[in-house]
């Protein structure tokens, strides 16, 4: 027969596991984000996604998936949705037909142009709750940490 945990180990989780607090602050931080999100018509992960994607030449699956932290299977199913609405094209590279890049599209781009003022005010909103020094210093620790 297995003993039970004592209730003092739960605590002492829910009072230290530097895992939970973070899960715990990456959901409430992404409701907020969505809600701020939600009349453009994208979640906050939609829209790292594609910001992800905003660059002067169309990035291959491993340098996205790599920055938003995710493998490139956990990434291809991210990008369905937005290749159905049309804000990702997604081709075969000319130079490695094995390897895949990532296009925005004209209506992505507007998309984002849209999105933009409600992260900036959102984000600007969180950052002075917190204050800018600890703002950065929760940016150096999570940095640390990925």
């Amino acid at each position: 027969m297995s003993k039970k945990i004592p209730y003092s180990a739960t605590l002492e989780v829910r009072d230290a596991c530097l895992c939970l607090h973070v899960q715990r602050a990456a959901r409430a931080l992404g409701k907020r984000f969505d809600e701020a999100l939600r009349p453009v018509g994208l979640t906050n992960g939609q829209f790292s996604l594609l910001m992800a994607l905003n660059r002067p030449e169309p990035p291959t699956m491993g340098p996205v998936a790599q920055l938003l932290g995710m493998d490139r299977t956990t990434l291809t199913a991210a990008l369905k949705p937005l290749e159905r609405e049309g804000l990702v094209r997604v081709e075969a590279d000319p130079g490695n037909r094995r390897s895949r890049l990532l296009f925005l599209t004209e209506k992505g781009h507007a998309t984002l142009r849209k999105a933009l003022p409600a992260w900036r005010t959102t984000h600007a909103e969180i950052e002075s709750a917190l204050g800018k020094d600890a703002a950065q210093a929760l940016r150096t620790t999570l940095a640390a940490l990925s």
